[in-house]
């Protein structure tokens, strides 16, 4: 029995060590955010983040996990999109949104390390996260969007105050 924090709730799996991340989290546990790409963590659809680090699931077995798995499911907080998912929409970045996953966390992985990245920075910490649509200069606007908005804000937000607008 191997056991993932995933989204803040503690799930207990009976796979084999062995067993890559991707497949615990789609096929046994229903989470449906990372995607199956390429299976060699070339292409990013199946990004998560293992304590805020973009992690690529498809080659990290599960048994080598420590620590909180965030999936795409995970990034919303009190009813409220996260700033990041907010600014996709806003820019209108998907197209097939088949990398929306990977794109939206390895994002958000880039934010959480660097809150205010120029678009050079944008471009080198989004390398590797392949968009077959080419949605590539909206996906740098969303970024640039949700990095000035009070990320911080919204992570500290009570559920009664995100329903007000409000942060505490």
């Amino acid at each position: 029995m191997i056991s993932l924090s995933i989204n803040g709730t503690n799930h207990d799996v009976d796979v084999e060590a062995s067993t890559p991340l991707l497949y615990v989290l789609r096929n046994d546990l229903d989470f449906k955010g990372p995607r199956f790409g390429c299976g060699l963590a070339q292409c990013g659809a199946c990004t998560v983040l293992v304590d805020g680090v973009a992690t690529r699931s498809c080659v990290t077995p599960v048994s080598a996990v420590r620590g909180q798995i965030t999936t795409l499911e995970g990034l919303a907080r009190n009813g409220r999109l996260d700033p990041l998912q907010q600014a996709w929409i806003d820019e209108q970045v998907p197209q097939c949104g088949y990398c929306q996953n990977g794109q939206i966390l390895t994002a958000r992985a880039l934010l959480n390390a660097n809150p205010n990245p120029t678009d050079s920075e944008i471009r080198a910490g989004m390398e590797g996260v392949l968009c077959r649509c080419m949605s590539y200069y909206r996906i740098q606007a969303a970024i640039k969007r949700a990095a000035g908005q009070s990320t911080a804000a919204f992570y500290n937000a009570s559920p009664a105050a995100a329903k007000s607008g409000v942060t505490t």
